[in-house]
């Protein structure tokens, strides 16, 4: 599967581009969230140990890719303090099950690019119906010049980390692209020097929806927006 191609380079690049950022602008938006956190897409725990420690909440780390969920549950299991407050869930968004207790927030980090436009829209309801009323639902949110998909371009890198005498290194191609959707072409790559020790690709689509198409989504599905630092959406179920 392809997940475990990009898992050996996750935190290592997580932690060089946009969690550092969410640590600082995502405690002030769950300000007063103390009962339950719905975390879609935690990844390798980056995130949802982050808000183990901004809120006493019990957190539901929802994560489909094996190859994350084996290093979200190795990371817990170095902390005894959370194994009885966190619980990972190995399925999908669209079929979450909390035993029928609607949760204050959910948390999507660098999720909703990877959703098909068909599968969003399923989902915002979804949520709805796993928040309290007023609850809080915020994601990430890369809406320079009213979102959409980015232009095609040429393979270059965007990311890179040196480890003993390795580079990690993250390339990225843009080959083709429409008003929402991109096929991305990604090459990760090890080297030493000028030799490169090894090299996967992987081929996928992401999606970036436009402004309105994204509003027209959210408010359709009960949501109105609330106030939220630049790089995060936050909307409450009304």
């Amino acid at each position: 599967m392809t997940d475990f191609l990009s898992v050996p380079f996750y935190d290592l690049l997580a932690e060089e581009s946009h969690v550092p950022r969410i640590r600082e602008t995502l405690p002030p938006v769950l300000e007063g969230v103390r009962r339950s956190i719905l975390e879609i897409g935690a990844g390798t725990g980056l995130i949802t140990m982050s808000l183990a420690e901004w809120t006493p909440a019990e957190i539901f780390a929802l994560e489909p890719s094996a190859g994350m969920r084996g290093v979200l549950l190795s990371r817990l299991s170095g902390r005894p303090d959370l194994l009885e407050r966190v619980t990972v869930l190995p399925c999908d968004a669209l079929s979450v099950n909390l035993d029928g207790e609607p949760v204050e927030a959910v948390v999507m980090i660098n999720v909703m690019y990877a959703l098909e436009p068909g599968y969003r829209k399923r989902l915002w309801p979804v949520l709805a119906a796993h928040l309290e009323p007023g609850g809080l639902l915020v994601f990430t949110w890369r809406g320079g010049g009213g979102g959409g998909a980015p232009a095609p371009r040429p393979l270059q890198e965007v990311h890179s980390r040196q480890v003993g005498r390795h580079t990690y290194r993250v390339s990225l191609e843009i080959v083709e692209s429409t008003e929402e959707a991109y096929k991305g072409r990604y090459l990760y790559r090890i080297t030493q020097g000028d030799r490169v020790v090894s090299e996967e690709e992987i081929v996928g689509h992401g999606y970036r929806p436009t402004w309105e198409t994204l509003q027209e989504e959210l408010v359709s599905a009960g949501f109105v927006q609330s106030d939220a630092p630049e790089g995060l959406l936050a909307w409450r179920r009304t």
